[in-house]
């Protein structure tokens, strides 16, 4: 018996996605290759096949193609990578072993060659710590499903706060150090630092 055919509805969708893709991700080559100033619309548009109205049905800006690419699925894959842990860890090492995970994802010289990219211009630097402050948020609501008691939100809310201030100084250290070694090293360490603070420190 033949399988049914894809549902037209499911075509487009997936047409969509996948010039969503292609836009961003061409975006993304000429910002690396000739600097986010000088890349223009036209430029993005015409190399991805595209008219330049057509870009504007995808993205508002050249802008919005960096901050797509900052937020392409991290809070979803880091709620999922939450909730999947197994049970008998503490909130910390739960959101420490969800984003070495993650960090094992990493695609090293895109990561570095299009941070460097959003450092060049001020308005991108904001945006960029705006967007923790986001995952922030989603790294708290994912907790917060995980242990409900409104009683401990507080606390959960300042797990996800160190946890992602740890993440940032990772990559930052990272990044310096040329992207050669694996960013898990990095993130692990961060984590064992804070540790090693928290449970070393005196009590006042």
């Amino acid at each position: 018996m033949d399988s049914p055919s894809p549902k037209p509805d499911g075509l487009r969708a997936r047409k969509r996605q996948e010039t969503l893709e292609r836009i961003a991700e061409t975006g993304l080559r000429l910002f690396s290759r000739n600097g986010y100033e000088a890349t223009t619309l036209d430029a993005i548009a015409e190399a991805a096949g595209i008219s330049r109205r057509t870009f504007f049905y995808y993205f508002k800006s050249k802008e919005e193609i960096l901050l797509d690419w900052q937020m392409r699925g991290f809070s979803a894959s880091l709620h999922k990578a939450v909730l999947a842990q197994p049970a008998g860890k503490v909130p910390f090492e739960v959101v420490r072993d969800a984003l070495l995970k993650l960090a094992a994802g990493i695609r090293t010289q895109e990561f570095i060659s299009i941070d460097r990219v959003m450092r060049t211009s001020e308005t991108l630097r904001a945006r960029k710590q705006a967007i923790y402050g986001l995952h922030e948020q989603a790294l708290h609501a994912a907790l917060v499903e995980r242990w409900p008691d409104p009683a401990r939100s507080t606390a959960l809310r300042l797990v996800a706060m160190v946890s992602l201030g740890a993440l940032r100084l990772a990559i930052e250290e990272w990044m310096q150090a040329g992207g050669d070694q694996g960013a898990e090293a990095f993130l692990t360490q961060a984590f064992s630092s804070i540790a090693v603070e928290v449970c070393n420190s005196p009590r006042g």
